[in-house]
């Protein structure tokens, strides 16, 4: 059994260093070339297969890693609203479709149950309840954003290309943070923060670069 698992963090890892590095690259990149559609595509199916592994890993007797299941939870939602979002660049798809629903509502729900028990469990001092409530929160938030925009994809033309960066910013964001504290084991609060601080920067940049474009 532990061969086994070993095996599929090898898996996991591989996928992982993948994804961070086409991630990174097309954060690095011109956007909307051949180039950055291609590395895209090599980082969404990379997360998508890291993440689906860590959580298989993660609820394993002797791996079991809060951090590492809710984050990969978190990734593969994000990485998959982010490609949706390209879907509202065709002018013929005005309206969210039942998979779009389907993903945030499920990720919804999911949030709602992450944030309960995590209230539960901070009641009863039980260990991490503050993950549950962290990942919860946001999970709610950005689910929340997703009904919000399904309106704005219809009345502003840009609204699919905002929430496309900064969904899959927000993927490459829990990836580096995930490698970097469950990965390298580097705990420290520049580790949580850093990631974030700089991924959001890159976001507000690039949401006021196509509130210029457009205007």
């Amino acid at each position: 059994m532990e061969a086994t698992i070993k095996i599929m963090i090898y898996i996991h890892a591989f996928f992982g260093g993948i994804g961070l590095i086409s991630g990174i690259g097309n954060f690095i990149l011109k956007k909307g070339n051949a180039l950055h559609k291609y590395l895209g595509r090599i980082f969404s199916y990379s997360m998508v297969i890291s993440s689906l592994i860590s959580l298989v890993v993660a609820m394993l007797p002797n791996h079991n890693n809060l951090f590492l299941f809710l984050i990969g939870v978190l990734t593969i939602y994000m990485v998959l609203t982010g490609n949706r979002a390209l879907t509202f660049k065709n002018k013929s798809k005005l309206k969210a479709d039942y998979i779009d629903i389907s993903i945030s509502g499920i990720m919804l729900v999911t949030s709602v149950i992450m944030a309960a028990l995590g209230i539960i469990g901070l009641m009863q001092n039980v260990d991490n309840s503050i993950l549950y409530i962290l990942f919860g929160s946001i999970g709610l938030s950005l689910t929340i954003k997703d009904f919000k925009n399904f309106r704005s994809f219809k009345e502003n033309k840009k609204a699919w290309l905002k929430s496309h960066i900064g969904r899959m910013v927000g993927a490459l964001i829990a990836s580096v943070t995930a490698f970097m504290v469950a990965g390298l084991h580097i705990g420290t609060l520049f580790v949580w923060i850093a990631p974030t601080v700089i991924g959001t920067a890159y976001i507000i940049y690039w949401t006021r670069k196509l509130k210029t474009t457009s205007n």
